[in-house]
């Protein structure tokens, strides 16, 4: 899912679902032999895992249904509020309840694997305790709050050897791998720029927004939900009263928690960038925003990031716009054709001509113009479709099966954080430092994990946790 299944908007969260057909021309997905990575020892591709839920809010209430359904063994529930366990309890009764996922490590046994849906501040302690312990995870995205973080978390998957993947459901699109398929086939020549955008906070332009952002810190201050620890809601973060500014959902928008449009959607709408190009880290970064604020995400920001050639593929120009910027309208789109006012969207610009992508994380691509579109003629599949669940399944739930098919047979993931979704976490988050920064030009040393022009920019790297919190 885009985003945490908000339940002020029913209607748009629904449509993050829409259904994917099967395409015409889909291979089919192989499962690779041999298992060695089910932590209970069960290889058999037919095996259920036991999995424990960490973070039950709408997106990891909706990651728990979607492993159930697919008949998993739910056997823990984890969250800081007891009303989500107690709620989620009720459809998984015999599954034990918890605060602190530290405890449900320590005592769950027999746990084969986690779904981590905790706000992004959590992400990396979680996801990091859970590797070490041997379980396979599954987390939300963006991977990390920060670029230091990210690292980590790819160190971790590496050495615990286990089945890992993001929770950006868009790399399971039929979409996302047309666009490899062609770009490889030479459908357009030379990548040499892309523009890639989306609205969010807001909806489609409109109020209300998803989060607020670009706003002052709140003054006022408000009791604690009985049920919520918020000490542990806060983990590595520092110390500050509750506020409902913060929580729940809300969040996205403060920098101590969350990482505003470019690392909620960036994530997904840059994946297929990254993939079709084989973009790694970028050589530069720079950009420019609505006001600063200390502690709130900027309400909307550009982002310009270069990268260096990579083998016999040319450098790249990548520019992010969020927050209802927008790029400049291609001149192959003629007037009757769309606008660029869709939520989200990708441009890629090619020595020969460009492909338009609307919708989240690679969804719909063609080739602009239109009768550049209708002429192409498409190359023959090379890139496995996800065929693991039936048809009218979601994305959500293909993205979730290929994780779990991973975990009883050692196949890959699309996603996973060693490979792919920790470098591409280090270069999306590169722009929020950027843009905190001031958004001057900054040149990154993606080696020693630093600029080469700046110490300031570095401090946004990451943060100082809090006593008793440690990677």
């Amino acid at each position: 899912m885009k985003t945490e299944r908000d339940p002020k908007t029913p209607d748009t969260a629904v449509s993050r679902r829409v259904f994917l057909g099967a395409s015409a021309t889909a291979t089919t997905f192989i499962i690779l032999p041999s298992g060695l990575l089910r932590a209970a020892g069960d290889s058999s591709p037919n095996a259920k895992l036991n999995i424990a839920g960490i973070g039950l809010g709408g997106q990891g209430t909706g990651d728990i249904k979607d492993c159930a359904d697919n008949g998993q063994n739910i056997v823990a529930l984890c969250d800081v509020d007891e009303r989500r366990t107690a709620s989620l309890s009720q459809l998984y009764p015999g599954a034990r309840r918890y605060k602190d996922y530290r405890e449900l490590l320590d005592r769950e046994k027999n746990l084969d694997a986690v779904v981590v849906a905790t706000p992004d501040h959590n992400h990396a302690h979680v996801s990091i305790a859970a590797m070490r312990a041997g379980k396979h995870v599954y987390c939300e995205k963006p991977l990390t709050r920060t670029v230091f973080e990210a690292r980590r978390v790819a160190q971790a998957a590496r050495e615990a050897k286990v089945a890992t993947q993001m929770g950006n459901q868009g790399m399971t699109f039929d979409g996302n791998r047309l666009i490899t398929e062609w770009i490889a086939d030479g459908a357009i020549g030379p990548v040499r720029e892309v523009h890639v955008w989306s609205d969010r906070p807001t909806h489609s332009g409109k109020l209300p927004l998803w989060w607020p952002q670009g706003i002052e810190r709140p003054k006022d201050t408000a009791a604690v939900p009985e049920s919520l620890d918020w000490n542990l809601w806060l983990g590595p973060t520092p110390l500050r009263p509750y506020s409902p500014a913060y929580a729940p959902f809300v969040w996205r928008g403060w920098w101590d928690f969350g990482t505003g449009g470019i690392g909620d959607m960036g994530i997904h709408n840059l994946a297929p960038v990254f993939s079709a190009l084989k973009l790694g880290a970028p050589a530069s970064v720079e950009g420019s925003s609505t006001p600063v604020y200390p502690d709130s995400v900027t309400a909307a920001c550009v982002v310009h990031y270069e990268f260096p050639a990579r083998g016999d593929l040319p450098p790249v120009k990548l520019h992010w716009y969020d927050g209802g910027m927008l790029p400049p309208r291609p001149e192959e789109l003629e007037e009757d054709e769309r606008n660029l006012d869709a939520e989200d969207g990708i441009i890629f610009v090619g020595d020969k001509g460009k492909i338009l992508v609307t919708g989240w994380g690679g969804r719909n691509p063609m080739l602009i113009p239109e009768r550049r579109n209708r002429e192409y003629r498409r190359p023959a599949p090379t890139l496995p479709r996800n065929r693991l669940v039936g048809p009218q399944a979601s994305e959500d739930l293909r993205h979730k099966m290929e994780w779990i098919n991973a975990c009883r047979t050692g196949s890959e993931t699309r996603s996973d954080f060693a490979r792919f979704s920790g470098p591409l976490t280090e270069a999306v988050l590169l722009g929020s430092v950027c843009i905190r920064a001031g958004g001057g030009r900054l040149f990154w040393d993606s080696e020693h994990l630093k600029f080469k022009n700046t110490t300031k920019a570095t401090d946004y790297l990451h943060y100082p946790y809090r006593p008793g919190w440690v990677l």
